[in-house]
C-alpha cells in the first residue's frame, strides 16, 4: 500500500494555515508543518491543534530551505508539498499517486484555482497600439471595486495587461478590447463598478491559478491558463512543461535521486530549476485535472509588489539558467545583468552565488540524458496559449 506524507511550510502564518491543514490530514498518512520561525511559534501551535507533526526552524530559510528540513522526517513513498495558502480537494493525493505509479513521471501538478468567485467583465472598443509597443492596447482602467473596495490590482485575466504605477503612487491597467478579464467578489450579488460604472453584465464563475507551467525563451515558466475561465476547458489531462511550486506530487525515490528544491535559491523559480533538473533527467511532469487545489494567492509573500520578491525572483531566474540552460541561451543574459553590477543588487547577488551554480551545473551534468538545447527546443513557448473566450457559465452555491 502507497503511503503518503504532507509538507506545508509556515513563516508568516495567517487565517489560511488551519484550512490548508485541514484539507490534508484526512488524507495524508502524515503532514510535516515546517515552522519557518514563525512569529511565537504560530505555525506549530497550529500544526498541534490540526493534528499535524511540526519542525521548528530557528531561522526563516525560504520556502526551498524549509522544503529541505520536512524531508527528512517524510516517511511516505509519496511526498507532497503544499502552499500553506493553499487547500487541497478530497482525492489530490490518491489522484496523483496513481499517475506515479509510471516510474518515468517525476511529479503530478493538480489544477490550481484561483480562491473564491470572479465576475467576468468585457469590454468593447477597437485595439491601438502606442509607438514601440507590440501589446494592443484599449483603454486605461483606472479603478475596479468589488462590494465598495478596490480591487483593480487584484483582476486577473487576458483582458487586462500588468500593474502600472504612475508618477503618483497611483495604481491603474490598459485593458485589451474584446478579451475577458475577471473581478474577485464576495457573492453573486456584489456590485462591481470599472472606473465609477457598472460594467456590462457577466456571469459568476471560477478562475484558474494554473494547469501546469511552460518554459519562457529566457528560461523563467510561467503559469498555463492563468486568469482563465475554468468551466471545463482545463479538464483534460496532459503535460505540461513543469508545475508551480503550490502542490506539486512526488515519488519519494524520485527525491532521493534528484535532490529536492535548490536550498541557495531561498524562494522562487526553485520549482522551474527542479522542473528542468528532471526534464534534463529524462522524466516527464504530469498535469492531473482530477485533483484540484484552491489557493489564496501570494497570501504569505505578498507577490510581486514586494521588494524582496521581485529581487529573489531575477536572481533566481538568472541562477537556473546557469544551472540548466544551454549556453547560448544563459551567457548573454547573465553577462548583461552582471554588467550592472555595481548599481544593482540583484548582479551582487548574482554574482555571490554564481560559482555555485556553475559547480553544481557540472555535477547534475553527470546524470543528464538530454542536452540542454534539445529541452529548450521542445518545450520554450509550448502550452503559451489557451482558450482565453468568455466563460461558460457555472452554478452559484447557495
Amino acid at each position: 500500500m502507497t503511503t503518503t506524507s504532507v509538507i506545508v511550510v509556515s513563516y508568516r502564518p495567517g487565517d489560511w494555515l488551519r484550512p490548508c491543514l485541514e484539507s490534508v490530514v484526512g488524507q495524508a498518512d502524515e503532514v510535516i508543518v515546517v515552522d519557518n520561525a514563525s512569529a511565537g511559534a504560530a505555525a506549530s501551535s497550529m500544526a498541534a491543534e490540526a493534528g499535524a507533526r511540526a519542525v521548528r526552524s530557528r531561522r526563516n530559510t525560504g520556502f526551498a530551505g524549509g522544503v529541505a528540513l520536512g524531508l527528512p522526517e517524510a516517511t511516505g513513498d509519496v511526498v507532497a508539498v503544499l502552499n500553506d495558502d493553499a487547500v487541497a480537494g478530497p482525492g489530490w493525493l490518491a489522484s496523483a499517486a496513481a499517475l506515479l505509479a509510471d516510474p518515468g513521471v517525476a511529479a503530478v501538478t493538480p489544477k490550481v484555482r484561483l480562491s473564491g468567485w470572479f465576475r467576468e467583465v468585457q469590454l468593447g472598443g477597437e485595439p491601438w497600439y502606442a509607438p514601440g509597443d507590440a501589446r494592443p492596447l484599449g483603454r486605461p482602467l483606472r479603478s475596479v471595486t468589488a462590494g465598495g473596495a478596490e480591487v483593480v490590482a487584484a483582476c486577473v485575466g487576458a483582458g487586462l495587461h500588468d500593474l502600472e504605477t504612475d508618477d503618483s503612487g497611483s495604481r491603474w491597467r490598459w485593458t485589451r478590447p474584446g478579451l475577458p478579464f475577471y473581478v474577485p467578489v464576495e457573492g453573486q450579488d456584489s456590485p462591481v463598478t470599472v472606473d465609477g460604472e457598472p460594467p456590462p453584465p457577466g456571469p459568476t464563475v471560477r478562475v484558474l491559478n494554473h494547469a501546469g507551467s511552460y518554459l519562457r525563451p529566457h528560461g523563467v515558466a510561467a503559469e498555463q491558463g492563468f486568469g482563465a475561465a475554468d468551466d471545463g476547458r482545463f479538464d483534460q489531462p496532459g503535460e505540461p512543461f513543469g508545475f508551480s511550486g503550490t502542490a506539486p506530487v512526488f515519488r519519494a525515490e524520485t527525491l532521493r535521486r534528484l535532490g529536492a528544491f535548490a536550498v541557495p535559491f531561498f524562494a522562487y523559480n526553485e520549482d522551474t530549476d527542479w522542473c528542468l533538473r528532471a526534464r534534463l533527467a529524462g522524466l516527464r511532469i504530469a498535469y492531473d485535472p482530477g485533483a484540484v487545489v484552491t489557493h489564496r494567492l501570494s497570501a504569505t509573500s505578498g507577490g510581486t509588489a514586494a521588494v524582496l520578491v521581485r529581487r529573489l525572483a531575477q536572481r533566481n531566474a538568472l541562477l537556473c539558467l546557469a544551472r540548466n540552460a544551454p549556453p547560448a541561451v544563459a551567457r548573454p543574459q547573465i553577462a548583461e545583468r552582471l554588467a550592472k553590477w555595481r548599481h544593482d543588487r540583484v548582479a551582487r547577488d548574482l554574482a555571490r552565488k554564481l560559482p555555485w551554480a556553475v559547480a553544481t551545473r557540472l555535477s547534475m551534468s553527470r546524470r543528464w540524458v538530454r542536452d540542454p538545447a534539445e529541452v529548450w527546443a521542445e518545450w520554450v513557448e509550448r502550452g503559451s496559449t489557451w482558450d482565453t473566450s468568455p466563460a461558460r457559465p457555472q452554478p452559484f452555491p447557495e
